[in-house]
């Protein structure tokens, strides 16, 4: 039995936690807000008694051997390490940190302290991510990639009446790059590596912060083009095109429907079966590693995250996308 804490008592936290009650050995034993009023009303709907407002004694707590974190980006490397020193396991929300210099430091404290530490984007845990890996192959060479994740956010229709909201504050590292555009880099780097160079186009709003984009992505024998969005929609499926067909994604994130398409034109439906909480997996894979006694993912890697993270400082550099967290 693994006993969590988290960090986080937003939507993402209730998500994380459904998934991974679907799972013999996952157990929330704590959680940490910083507002005293918010950690007990969000404990209060899981029956834990463990809340805490000092996130150093919520870190040292005997009641708690890993830690989900779940808050906003710029917060997630002090976090992350002041758990990972007092002997905690970490899972962090995708995107892993502001920049490489904070991801950086994390993974160093996580090898000092022999610790397990793990990005959490959910994309490539997926059975249809593991389909499309093999499928590739019959569809090679690769040419291009089409990644496409444009969701409106709710929140900005607040914005737009003046409240500016965490999703659009710089000071957090938020904005459409870092919250949605991880959702097409990750992928992309998990699939093909680290690219040769990465440039940027995007809509800035008021509050310093991207709206939404497009990465232009050059590898030695393929590219890559990755649209982005937080104030649009878009029902634009995602592709991976080869010189021998095309496969065509439904919701890059979700991995829902995967479909190939020869050059003959011959269809061919490649998805398998997924659990609706897409997160159980991502969270079964962590579990498994600690109960292997590993510490880094094979799937979810250092490098991965490390390259990721590469992108999306070259594409924040290529439109002068500063964070106060690069600052420091």
């Amino acid at each position: 039995m693994i006993r969590f804490g988290v960090i986080g008592t937003n939507w993402i936290t209730d998500r994380f936690l459904r998934a991974g009650m679907m799972l013999d050995d996952f157990k929330l034993t704590a959680v940490y807000s910083r507002t005293e009023e918010k950690a007990k009303e969000f404990a209060a709907k899981y029956q834990v008694k463990q809340t805490y407002t000092d996130l150093t004694e919520f870190a040292k707590s005997e009641a708690i051997d890993a830690v989900y974190i779940a808050s906003p980006t710029a917060l997630h490397c002090e976090q992350a390490i002041i758990c990972m020193e007092e002997g905690k396991h970490v899972f962090v929300e995708k995107p892993f940190a502001s920049n490489q210099s904070e991801v950086e430091r994390m993974i160093a404290v996580a090898r000092s302290c022999n610790v397990l530490l793990m990005e959490g984007m959910k994309t490539t845990h997926l059975p249809n991510f593991n389909v499309l890996k093999e499928e590739i192959k019959t569809i090679a060479p690769v040419r291009r990639f089409v990644a496409n994740f444009c969701q409106y956010s709710s929140r900005y229709d607040r914005y737009k009446e003046g409240e500016v909201l965490n999703a659009f504050k710089p000071e957090l590292s938020n904005g459409s790059l870092m919250d949605i555009g991880v959702y097409t880099a990750y992928p992309m780097v998990a699939l093909f590596g680290m690219p040769e160079a990465v440039s940027a186009n995007v809509i800035m709003l008021d509050s310093g912060v991207d709206g939404l984009g497009t990465m232009s992505i050059k590898y030695p024998e393929l590219t890559a083009d990755l649209m982005f969005s937080k104030i649009t929609d878009s029902h634009i499926p995602s592709e991976i095109q080869g010189e021998n067909g095309t496969i065509v994604i439904k919701k890059l994130s979700d991995l829902r429907q995967l479909t190939r398409i020869d050059k003959d034109g011959t269809i061919t439906d490649l998805s398998v079966e997924q659990k609706d909480n897409t997160m159980y997996y991502e969270i079964k894979h962590f579990l498994d590693l600690l109960a292997s006694n590993l510490r880094e993912s094979p799937v979810n890697s250092f490098e991965t995250s490390l390259n990721t993270i590469k992108v999306l400082d070259q594409a924040r550099k290529s439109v002068g996308l500063v964070f106060p967290a690069d600052l420091k």
